[in-house]
């Protein structure tokens, strides 16, 4: 998670809600509670690897919706 907030740095877009700028790696952990219903640390191990493909899925998106894209 750490490094998908790193890559994610400058790239989320502008909130009125966060004047000083999005923390990316709340936006991570955001995400990931909202998609699997815990956080992180609750998650079992056995689901390392579809957290990890969620990861990457949401990076591209932020990106992709940065870059103009939608991601939507």
């Amino acid at each position: 998670m750490r490094e998908v907030g790193d890559r994610l740095q400058g790239v989320l877009g502008a909130d009125v809600r966060h004047p000083r700028g999005r923390n990316p790696y709340a936006h991570v952990a955001g995400c990931v509670k909202e998609k699997f219903g815990c956080s992180y640390g609750e998650l079992p191990d056995e689901r390392v690897g579809e957290v990890r493909r969620y990861l990457i899925e949401l990076e591209a998106e932020e990106k992709s919706r940065a870059a103009g894209g939608g991601g939507d």
